[in-house]
């Protein structure tokens, strides 16, 4: 293999690896974004229960 080929194949493997640090911090960030929308969501539905039940007592 001559050197031109070798960098282009090389260049090639080097573009389609991946980083597993980047994978696990895409997967962490996703994570948190997941238990703020359950937060949010939770407390949403807390809190429709609870003014249903106020307007419910009155």
């Amino acid at each position: 293999m001559r050197g031109e080929e070798y960098l282009k194949t090389n260049s090639t493997v080097n573009r389609s690896r991946v980083d597993l640090n980047d994978l696990m911090l895409k997967v962490k960030e996703e994570e948190k974004k997941s238990k703020r929308q359950n937060i949010a969501i939770s407390a949403a539905a807390v809190s429709a229960v609870a003014v249903f039940g106020i307007i419910l007592t009155l």
